[in-house]
């Protein structure tokens, strides 16, 4: 249990390593030539099972303090992947485990037992790879090798099955073209392209309802610097607009994270948001509530619930839909336990409204989400009372130090 009192909030922190271009960059590691160091490093849960497969795939993996080493070899050490709690991992390495000639069986844990993979099934099917799912869950197996040609993905879930397929296809057997129907999230793929493109591999991308990578091409060793994260510093950044004044350092200004969006949601609610070189500086000034797509980027769901609810008036922030299959059905979770502090939120359709007002304070639990844990930390900074977050160390899937970094900035 965790007890968060209000507080005023003041401080520079740096922000967390991009959980998101952590693992990306893992995994590419893992299929380039040579070895590669990545620097940045920040531990977390869905990290860490990232740099376990990657070894289980065959590279020399090293820790040494914020930096990896990692020695590219795809040739699998043991038929059993295990992604933890990571939808992102597996996702991801699920195709490029399709790689290989021999059966590959993708584990997980805890709340990625509930997430469907389903929509990964035809894509994989369509370039000539063996998959069968758990009733469309894990375990899934895979049995390549990948032959290529074209794959028709849809991407209403996810866009995480696209970054897999992605990384993968640049080793197909033969040249690959995904259509994509409905995808969401598209500056996650924007991310992947990125990343490729910094080791070594172009994607073509056609409206982002085509894509197209040419077989043969070879991911190039890197020495890499993963830039700071936007979902970590989005609850960083509502602390300061709610309680006073932060600065998070280490962040990127021209990111192609979609939760750089985040300063769209705190200039509408009437923060003050100052940048001085890859520094933010978010203050508190009378906020109102707002009015955001969190469609494409709806990790912020949290983050903005937990601004929201001390701004005057009703916001609305929609892309509900995106939030059935995280770590919990965040829609509901956020509905239901910010009530139980006082908080007044409705559901419509794909929209989520959110009443303003005092925070009465009491008992959030946070059902094994590391977003509703840290929100739930922002929300207590102009409670009425204390707040205390049950089940709290869920943070450790993302964030392990956000408590202690948080403690850093309360006055």
């Amino acid at each position: 249990m965790k007890t968060i009192f209000p507080s005023r909030i003041a401080g520079s922190l740096p922000a967390p390593a991009s959980k998101s271009m952590m693992q990306r960059a893992i995994a590419i590691a893992t299929l380039a030539q040579g070895t590669s160091i990545l620097h940045g490093y920040t531990p977390s849960n869905d990290s860490d099972a990232a740099l376990g497969i990657a070894h289980d795939l065959g590279a020399e993996v090293q820790k040494n303090g914020e930096t990896i080493s990692i020695q590219g070899n795809f040739a699998p050490r043991t038929s059993i992947l295990n992604c933890g709690e990571a939808g992102l991992g597996i996702r991801m390495f699920t195709p490029i485990a399709a790689l290989w000639h021999k059966t590959i069986t993708l584990e997980g844990e805890g709340s990625l037992k509930t997430r469907p993979i389903d929509t990964l099934v035809q894509p994989l099917r369509d370039l000539g790879v063996n998959i069968e799912t758990n009733n469309t869950f894990v375990p899934v197996q895979v049995q390549g090798p990948m032959q290529g040609g074209t794959a028709y993905v849809n991407g209403n879930l996810s866009s995480q099955i696209l970054t897999g397929l992605l990384i993968a296809s640049a080793q197909a057997q033969s040249d690959t073209m995904f259509v994509v129907k409905d995808l969401k999230s598209k500056p996650y793929i924007d991310m992947t392209m990125q990343i490729m493109g910094d080791f070594g591999v172009r994607v073509d991308n056609e409206n982002y309802q085509r894509f197209f990578v040419k077989s043969g091409q070879q991911y190039r060793a890197q020495n890499y610097y993963v830039e700071g994260d936007w979902s970590g510093a989005s609850f960083l950044l509502v602390a300061g607009a709610l309680g006073g004044s932060v600065t998070v350092t280490n962040v990127r200004k021209d990111s192609t994270q979609a939760d750089i969006a985040m300063i769209d949601a705190l200039k509408n609610a009437g923060a003050r948001v100052e940048w001085a070189e890859q520094n933010l500086t978010v203050s508190k000034q009378n906020l109102r509530a707002f009015t955001f797509d969190a469609t494409e980027c709806p990790d912020l769901f949290p983050p903005l619930v937990a601004l929201a609810v001390h701004c005057i008036g009703t916001t609305r922030i929609r892309g509900v839909e995106r939030l059935f299959h995280k770590e919990s059905n965040r829609a509901e979770v956020l509905q239901k336990e910010f009530a139980r502090v006082g908080a007044h939120i409705e559901i419509h359709a794909n929209e989520m409204l959110i009443h303003g007002g005092e925070l009465q304070g009491g008992r959030i639990f946070a059902h094994n989400d590391h977003r509703i844990a840290m929100a739930a930390a922002c929300a207590a900074i102009c409670a009425k009372n204390p707040i205390e977050i049950e089940n709290h160390e869920c943070v450790a899937k993302s964030y392990p130090h956000f408590f202690d970094d948080f403690a850093r900035i309360q006055q």
